[in-house]
């Protein structure tokens, strides 16, 4: 069974940067399509950004395309969310997420598709 554990967040001034990570235990990480999520108070979680087992494919919320980057590191159990140009919009919990889907280069973005969570780290950006 995989477990996940998020950090990096923290505040940071708009058009600032954040990098959050999200450390895997378990023998499978590697073989999981993995996302990033974030939350407001009240809201449904929203999908921000994926990546397929090897890397090879990704995709992006379009709030999240052309500022954040999704990264994994397989070697480390790992994987990375480089937020930059950040709005205060941005303010959320973050949650990276293991999805059901293996060995695939599918992107799944719905969070039903996803059964391995973090505990969240929170993102906050002022003006």
């Amino acid at each position: 069974q995989v477990q996940l554990a998020e950090s990096g967040g923290g505040l940071a001034q708009a058009g600032g940067s954040l990098r959050l990570s999200c450390a895997a235990s378990g023998r499978t990480f590697s073989s999981h399509t993995m996302g990033w999520f974030r939350q407001a108070p009240g809201k449904d979680r929203e999908f921000v950004a994926g990546i397929s087992w090897n890397g090879g494919n990704k995709n992006y919320a379009d709030s999240a395309k052309g500022r954040f980057t999704i990264s994994r590191d397989n070697a480390k159990n790992s994987v990375y969310l480089q937020m930059n140009s950040l709005k205060t919009e941005d303010k959320d919990v973050y949650f990276c997420a293991a999805a059901r889907i293996i060995g695939s280069v599918v992107i799944v973005t719905t969070d039903d598709e996803y059964h391995l969570w973090g505990q969240g780290t929170q993102v906050t950006v002022s003006y």
